[in-house]
């Protein structure tokens, strides 16, 4: 099955899916109220983010805290932030980089 990416006006999916409708209704089910701005299928069958460039450095364990606001926020980055940093009182800065590495790591 191949691997696409997906991008929509507010997120980035990778997932695998039969064909571009079937990629469509990924992200249908998972952000109903997102519009696909584009459709890429992937070359290869896997997908590489470097951490250095989203300025993670150090241990990468799951955080338990950081996905369950991207839960309660249904995977809007921006709304995990601030429900991360109102439950931990941690700053903006390493917010977003709990949140995003978060993200990565397959929330």
């Amino acid at each position: 099955m191949p691997l696409f990416e997906i991008e929509t006006d507010g997120h980035i999916i990778i997932t695998w899916a039969s064909d571009d409708d079937a990629a469509t209704a990924v992200v249908n089910d998972a952000y109903p109220h997102d519009s696909v701005v584009r459709i890429t299928r992937r070359p290869r069958d896997s997908w590489v983010i470097s951490k250095g460039a989203l300025g993670i450095r150090g241990n990468t364990d799951p955080c338990i805290v950081a996905r369950d606001c991207l839960d309660k926020a249904a995977g809007d980055k921006v709304n995990a932030i601030r429900l991360y940093m109102h439950e931990t009182g941690s700053d903006l800065e390493k917010s977003r980089k709990v949140i995003e590495s978060n993200m990565v790591m397959g929330w």
